[in-house]
């Protein structure tokens, strides 16, 4: 019987998704202030512009801790294939060298 998860963060592809539709939304609100950026250079805000360049760079920040996040989760699928795959061989050798005992 198979583990259901009950949060996205119950298995790795849960949170791989997870964390690919959280830089989705990173990235549109990257361009969402870019625009107000644009929009507060023309009105000439200057207050206005230094505050959305700061957010502008906490929120490319976050960009790089999420791309890094998804590497390390593509790895650890990766591993984890990797092992589920060597314990699948482990597994049909013991029944082979069984059999021929």
């Amino acid at each position: 019987m198979g583990h259901i998860p009950e949060t996205p963060f119950d298995n790795i592809e849960g949170s791989h998704e997870y964390v690919r539709m959280l830089a989705e939304a990173v990235d549109e609100a990257r361009r969402d202030v870019e625009q107000e950026v644009a929009t507060a250079e023309q009105d000439r805000a200057d207050r206005r512009k230094e505050a959305l360049l700061l957010v502008a760079y906490n929120l490319a920040k976050l960009n790089l801790h999420i791309t890094s996040s998804r590497r390390i989760l593509n790895d650890l699928r990766s591993l984890r294939r990797l092992l589920l795959a060597e314990r699948g061989l482990r597994a049909e050798d013991e029944s082979e060298v069984g059999a021929s005992d």
